[in-house]
């Protein structure tokens, strides 16, 4: 048995690497995307992207909505201390920040209950009114409007 020449090895081996190289050639071909493909790609993902944008801002207003509620029952507990210290419900928010304006109760007012009166999460103001030994806290909600579906309030 003779050994084959190295003429014709490196024959042999460059015909096998031509031959995959044809391969990865066809096979590059086959893996490329279609503009179909392309297309219906980008539509699914604008749809994806619709939808997650719609239930992001959803999740914005009603974060709003539960910030309110949760600034207008801290300030119903402050509306309740006043009442204690007091002996009465206060006519406006503003007592809760600078004392009864009655000058007989100004004798046992000691320090202001809360230094700012807060504003709903909408920057709206809310609204107090005092009916009797009760109250009621109101913001106007999403729209600002008050007495509309969209209100938030608090009473005792």
């Amino acid at each position: 048995m003779r050994a084959p020449s190295t003429r014709r090895c490196s024959k042999r081996y460059a015909s096998l690497q031509k031959r995959r190289c044809r391969r990865s050639v066809r096979r590059s071909a086959r893996h490329a995307f279609t503009l179909l493909e392309l297309l219906l790609v980008l539509a699914i993902l604008v749809v994806l992207g619709g939808i997650v944008a719609v239930n992001v801002v959803g999740t914005g207003q009603a974060a709003n909505a539960d910030a309110t509620t949760a600034q207008m029952k801290m300030l119903k507990q402050n509306i309740d201390m006043f009442q204690i210290r007091m002996n009465s419900l206060p006519q406006t928010l503003e007592e809760l920040r600078d004392g009864p304006s009655d000058a007989a109760k100004k004798a046992k007012w000691v320090a202001p209950i809360i230094t700012e009166i807060p504003k709903d999460a909408w920057g709206n103001e809310i609204e107090y009114s005092v009916n009797g030994n009760s109250f009621e806290l109101r913001s106007g909600g999403i729209d600002g409007q008050k007495n509309t579906e969209d209100d938030i309030v608090v009473t005792p």
